[in-house]
């Protein structure tokens, strides 16, 4: 305009207003495909340690050691579900028609065994030998905290929602991992560890088979929970302590079970390597899953921007690791089988008499 060229001119303001356009819709596009690009990145799973065993399903899984020999009876063995209801304590028809199928009424003495299994279970993990420190933490989280520990997007289905905003916790993991969440913590306060004793909530969407009968997979059940969080050079060691530290609830139960390691087909979302303990249910003659210990590496972390202070201005990403010690329902299940007696009675495992209020049997 300042030399007089009014056509130059006018053709580079509609240029400059067409680029404009065009920054917008590309703005817009880019955006579109960066969130696209975000949810791919957000479903894949976290990566096996190079020497987990390879297969695709649990068939593949490898058992690691056994403890205890199975009972054998003289007589022929009840499930649970057979044995609570002859006992009167264990009402899965009042419960259908409270919350519909899937949960179960305790009363009486089997009430007070479940309350036993998970005080027991809180006492040994927050004794002197593990060294958890005992939590009470919210039953409901944000999104944000169900995407840091890996339930979101993925499992979104197998959560239940409420309607403003939240999520009930299908794990206290959920909630104890996601205590150091956004944060940076100093190297000195790891490793740190957490246990909880938490109602947990799942849909089992696509669940079916005998597992629906009886307490087996119920929408709720409660669970004592074991969380760590470590430095990536401990972690390893700190996954073989989870492991024995929920072991040693079943070798004070004098409970039969198994260790197994689960193989790559058969790990979990954030998991980069998981054990399972199966405990022994006579009524099925098996060996069936009661607690998972995994090792998560910095998968979590990396979700939640989880650090600690490894220099003074290095800030790496912790470790996370998670297990059960106990499903506290699953627990009371094999107790009842494994301790039943031919006229239907339950014996109550010597560790647990204390936390009965002295009573051995229940009939």
């Amino acid at each position: 305009m300042a030399q007089g060229d009014k056509e130059t001119a006018e053709r580079l303001k509609a240029e400059v207003a067409g680029a404009k356009n065009v920054i917008a819709v590309m703005g817009a596009q880019l955006e579109a495909e960066a969130g696209a690009l975000d949810d791919m990145l957000a479903g894949l799973p976290n990566l096996p340690f190079p020497d987990v065993p390879e297969g695709e399903d649990e068939a593949a899984n490898v058992e690691i050691h056994r403890f205890g020999k199975p009972p054998t009876f003289d007589f022929a063995p009840k499930g649970h579900d057979e044995l609570g209801a002859a006992l009167g304590m264990m009402d899965f028809e009042t419960a259908a028609k409270i919350s519909g199928a899937r949960f179960v009424v305790l009363s009486g003495l089997l009430s007070r065994l479940d309350r036993a299994l998970a005080a027991f279970m809180l006492d040994l993990q927050t004794g002197e030998q593990h060294g958890y420190a005992e939590i009470s933490p919210p039953f409901m989280v944000r999104p944000d905290a169900m995407f840091g520990t890996g339930q979101l997007p993925k499992f979104a289905e197998d959560s239940y929602a409420t309607t403003n905003g939240y999520f009930l916790i299908p794990t206290a993991e959920v909630s104890l991992t996601n205590m150091v969440r956004e944060s940076i913590v100093e190297a000195d306060s790891l490793p740190r560890r957490y246990t909880a004793h938490t109602p947990c909530f799942r849909s089992e969407a696509g669940a079916a088979g005998r597992d629906t009968k009886g307490m087996i997979r119920q929408h709720q059940f409660s669970k004592v929970e074991l969380v760590s969080i470590t430095r990536p050079e401990d972690s390893e060691a700190e996954h073989m302590r989870m492991l024995g530290c929920a072991e040693e609830v079943l070798k004070r139960l004098e409970l039969p079970y198994r260790v197994v390691e689960l193989c790559t087909g058969d790990l979990g979302f954030g998991a980069r390597r998981t054990f399972d303990i199966e405990v022994w249910l006579p009524s099925q003659e098996t060996y069936r899953e009661i607690s998972s210990c995994s090792n998560c590496g910095d998968f979590q972390a990396r979700r939640m921007n989880a650090r600690y202070k490894h220099a003074e201005k290095d800030n790496r990403f912790v470790h996370t690791l998670n297990g059960s010690g106990l499903a506290v329902g699953r627990t009371l299940v094999a107790v009842m089988e494994n301790y039943q007696n031919a006229d239907g009675s339950i014996t109550v495992p010597p560790a647990l008499v204390p936390y009965m209020g002295g009573v051995e049997v229940i009939r």
